[in-house]
């Protein structure tokens, strides 16, 4: 264990949040793949679990890698990212494999794996954008030579994940804002920001609307007239994650014991976290909550005591695009918010969803590496120093 741990560097804290919700992962997975199982592995209720297990070991790999790479360096990969992403999500657009109504998904021929896009290119976009950000400060209020370069990519970026993934590019944009806001861009360019982003969406909505096949506009309507209107609309899934939650009361039915894994679409997914709550009850779910807290307070004081500005945006906006996202999942388990598809990291199952994730969390890692480095420097301790 302790040569384990001495090969980690960085925020030890992260990396102990990393091994609580991959255990979790294992856990819930393991026990909402049930149902699963039954449909298209005979009963074989052990292969969602190994399978699952060795994508999240996989991810682990990658997260390790990743801290270990220089973070300066991301910045030189960021342009390339971008360059590589923009294709890809046009590509996805208009040849993509079609799963529930929307083309997200890439199959990369020969090797026949498929990955959403969208996740290479969130992580690219952010780079880019810090990137942006740490070059522009000396003429950050400057339109034509900060604000332009900046904004353009985000607005092609998002607006090609709009068409398949409306909340995963609400999510992008945000934390594009949020970056942007950090980064010093003045008020009124970011209000521009906003106000064209509002624009494109109500451009592309209504375009739905007129050419007669609108496949995932009547997607979005169904589930917010769902959350609005919980009276007379079909609130099946909801419902079902509020018995979960509700049965599952302060200390759970205990590992492998939940009832509506049963009958809850995407347990092992979307709703994983409602599956927690029944199983590890309300206190469970806080442990998972305040995980996510912790991660984001670990991942602003990694940007706080970042020697480079570039360090300071990459941490902090792959903090935030990480601990949003999770956040949004639990909202909509819990009916604060409309059903999104979006995924609770390293915890839900998934593929190379995950194993983006873990680079995103890899690359803080590189950034509190730096950060720790230069603590033992000065002759302090990193963890007790924050």
């Amino acid at each position: 264990m302790k040569v384990i741990l001495s090969r980690l560097q960085g925020d030890k804290v992260i990396w102990f949040i990393v091994a609580f919700l991959s255990l979790f992962s294992i856990l819930a997975v393991y026990s909402s793949t049930g149902t699963l199982a039954y449909r298209f592995q005979a009963g074989n209720t052990e292969y969602y679990l190994i399978k699952h297990f060795l994508i999240l070991v996989m991810g682990l790999v990658l997260m390790y890698f990743a801290h270990k790479i220089k973070y300066t360096y991301y910045s030189r990969l960021s342009q390339l990212a971008l360059f590589i992403a923009i294709p890809l999500l046009a590509v996805t657009l208009v040849m993509g494999t079609n799963i529930n109504e929307a083309n997200r998904w890439l199959t990369l021929p020969v090797i026949n794996v498929s990955f959403q896009s969208s996740d290479f290119a969130k992580l690219a976009l952010i780079m880019y954008i810090a990137r942006a950000l740490n070059k522009k400060q000396d003429q950050i209020n400057d339109l034509k030579s900060a604000f332009i370069p900046i904004i353009l990519p985000v607005i092609i970026v998002s607006g090609l994940i709009l068409p398949a993934n409306l909340s995963t590019a609400a999510i992008l944009f945000a934390t594009s804002v949020v970056l942007m806001f950090i980064g010093r861009i003045s008020i009124k360019y970011i209000m521009a920001t906003i106000s064209i982003g509002v624009i494109i969406l109500t451009i592309f909505l209504l375009v739905l609307i007129n050419v007669g096949s609108a496949g995932r506009f009547d997607t979005w309507k169904a589930r917010i007239e769902r959350f609005v209107d919980k009276e007379n609309s079909d609130t099946y899934q909801s419902d079902q994650s509020k018995i979960a939650i509700a049965t599952g009361g302060i200390t759970g039915k205990m590992p492998g014991n939940s009832v509506q894994r049963n009958f809850l679409p995407q347990a092992y997914s979307d709703f994983i976290y409602s599956i927690i709550i029944e199983e590890y009850g309300l206190l469970g779910g806080f442990v998972i909550l305040m995980l996510y807290l912790i991660l984001f307070y670990r991942g602003v004081r990694i940007a706080q005591r970042s020697p480079g500005t570039y360090g300071a945006f990459l941490a902090v906006g792959l903090t935030f695009s990480l601990v949003f996202q999770g956040m949004i999942n639990m909202a909509v388990a819990v009916d604060l918010l409309p059903v999104t598809g979006q995924p609770l990291p390293l915890v839900s199952m998934g593929g190379t969803s995950l194993w983006f994730t873990s680079l995103a969390i890899g690359i803080i890692l590189s950034v509190s590496r730096k950060v720790e480095e230069i603590q033992k420097e000065k002759g302090g301790d990193y963890v007790s120093a924050t």
